[in-house]
């Protein structure tokens, strides 16, 4: 028997695929998808069986996708963003001040200065129901990843929006007592040796710090706490473990931290809002557009 062509493919057959592929094991593919084991193990079977070949590699360790499987997952992957697109399309009428709305932000942004404006509008206007993605990756609006994205660069595709809200200052900062213990530093030289609060790996974001001459050389090695995550390097630096990057509305917020080296050390991230020209003259869209400007607008300044 011919297999089933691939749009006849049930989509729930093909949920359990790429979720074992983003956690690659069928028991926390489960655990995402909120099903039993043996029932995503079933859907991948019963894929495998209608397409008439071998997605993954069975091994004590879990499944590994084969070339093929990986190659399909792209296909999957973007039909699964089509249909939540869809989903969000249809959660109200374009002119209603209600539905869903997917915003994508930075890890900080997302966490510490969009909830108090999502709060805001949402007190005006309760129909609003928000999606949060917090990735330091710049989702694709042209995909229908999200339908906002707060970004720290200026997007060149045409069929994108943009409005400019102003530039997020980031410094150096410590816990006062911290300064206390090691001494208030003017240069990165004296810097050099207090603890200090940094990365695990050499990411885009230090590469592009570094490019910026502000002296800014050190290695992973100088870290006395090291984590790529920048939520947790916030949290340190709020908990009084060493010296590091915050920005400057973040700390003005907490009365114990302490900028240093304020002339030498500053970082200007010109920030934007932007959604897909299709989504401006959606109400709920534009209603999350409009605040997210207003808000981050606001919050920019803080950093003057």
């Amino acid at each position: 028997m011919n297999p089933d062509p691939p749009d006849a493919i049930d989509w729930e057959r093909q949920r359990a695929f790429l979720a074992v592929i983003d956690t690659g094991s069928l028991s926390a593919a489960a655990r995402q998808l909120g099903a039993a084991q043996p029932t995503v193990r079933r859907r991948i079977e019963d894929l495998e069986a209608q397409l008439g070949v071998a997605l993954f590699t069975r091994s004590p360790s879990g499944l590994t996708p084969t070339t093929l499987g990986k190659d399909l997952a792209q296909h999957a992957r973007a039909m699964a963003l089509a249909a939540a697109s869809l989903a969000r399309a249809a959660s109200a009428e374009a002119g209603a001040a209600s539905g869903v709305v997917r915003i994508t932000a930075s890890e900080v942004v997302g966490m510490e200065v969009l909830p108090a404006t999502l709060a805001d509008l949402r007190e005006t206007h309760p129909g609003l129901v928000f999606e949060l993605a917090l990735t330091n990756r710049s989702e694709d609006l042209l995909r229908r990843e999200a339908d906002i994205a707060v970004r720290m660069v200026r997007p060149t595709q045409e069929a994108l929006v943009a409005k400019r809200v102003g530039a997020i200052s980031l410094g150096m900062f410590a816990h006062k007592r911290v300064l206390d213990a090691w001494g208030r530093p003017t240069t990165m030289e004296q810097a050099r040796g207090m603890p200090l609060i940094g990365y695990e790996s050499e990411t885009i974001g230090v590469r592009a710090v570094k490019a910026m001459g502000l002296g800014v050389d050190l290695r992973v090695e100088d870290f006395a706490f090291r984590t790529d995550n920048d939520v947790a390097q916030l949290a340190a630096i709020r908990a009084g473990l060493g010296l590091g990057i915050c920005q400057v509305g973040l700390a003005a917020r907490d009365p114990m931290l302490e900028r240093v080296m304020a002339d030498t050390f500053a970082i200007d991230l010109e920030t934007f809002v932007v959604t897909h020209e299709d989504l401006k003259d959606v109400r709920r869209v534009r209603l999350v557009f409009d605040a997210l400007v207003d808000g981050l607008t606001r919050y920019a300044r803080v950093g003057i």
